[in-house]
């Protein structure tokens, strides 16, 4: 979890079993991510910076408008919950990066999003 002062954001990664096919070096995952207002005004998010590495070190930049095709805003107190996915070669990898919010007053800020694990169950040692 990282918090600033505006923004908390949480994450939940998962394994998605039914979706990969190890033989064919896919590997499916899932994530939740939590987004909550901790300020005193509503604030929206506009864009997202993903920085994916897989277990064999190789990076991917993804990076585009909102998130799951919307740039919702967030009152004081409330929260925005959505899950994705990212698809590896590799059974272990990391995601990181960071979100563009705006405030009421239009003034732009970063909130980032702590690096976290996408691993295979059995391959948590």
């Amino acid at each position: 979890m990282i918090e600033s002062s505006r923004v908390c954001v949480q994450v939940q990664s998962f394994y998605v079993e039914s979706q990969s096919a190890p033989d064919e070096d896919r590997y499916v995952f899932a994530y939740t991510i939590t987004i909550r207002n901790l300020g005193h005004e509503k604030v929206q998010l506009r864009s997202r910076y993903w920085l994916i590495t897989n277990g064999n070190g190789r990076e991917t930049e993804v990076q585009g408008d909102g998130v799951i095709g919307e740039q919702p805003s967030i009152a004081p107190g409330d929260e925005f919950q959505y899950t994705s996915g990212a698809v590896l070669e590799t059974p272990m990898g990391t995601m990181q990066g960071h979100y563009v919010m705006i405030d009421e007053r239009g003034e732009q800020f970063h909130v980032d999003i702590p690096v976290f694990r996408l691993a295979v169950p059995s391959r948590i040692h």
